[in-house]
């Protein structure tokens, strides 16, 4: 429909029109985007803490003390967050040695 046509007679054509237009717009809108449901942290305590990590409370305490160990306090109570946990472990993995010759064949090579 052109805006040319729009006048008080085919008024109601024209919004007719016009809800159609919204209509295909919204659906292209909602196929297109994706809805992402946010993920609740929910806090875990040092007893679930300590079987996520496989090691005892005294370990555990220790590592928080040397602040080696992502933990959150309220009062006297120590919180963790199990994502955070893994993430930890994760980044604690010791290389290969096929990952360690590969590192020293490509800084040799970048030295040539």
């Amino acid at each position: 429909m052109d805006a040319n046509e729009i006048n008080f007679e085919n008024l109601p054509k024209a919004v007719a029109h016009l809800a159609n237009e919204i209509a295909e717009i919204k659906s292209i809108v909602e196929q297109n985007q994706v809805r992402a449901i946010p993920t609740k942290k929910i806090p875990i305590d040092i007893s679930e803490a300590c079987k996520i990590i496989g090691k005892a409370k005294p370990t555990i305490y220790t590592l928080v003390r040397e602040r080696k160990i992502p933990c959150y306090k309220s009062g006297k109570k120590l919180y963790f967050f199990e994502d955070e946990l893994l993430e930890w472990i994760s980044k604690g993995k010791k290389k290969t040695i096929q990952e360690i010759e590969a590192e020293a064949r490509a800084n040799y090579k970048s030295l040539k």
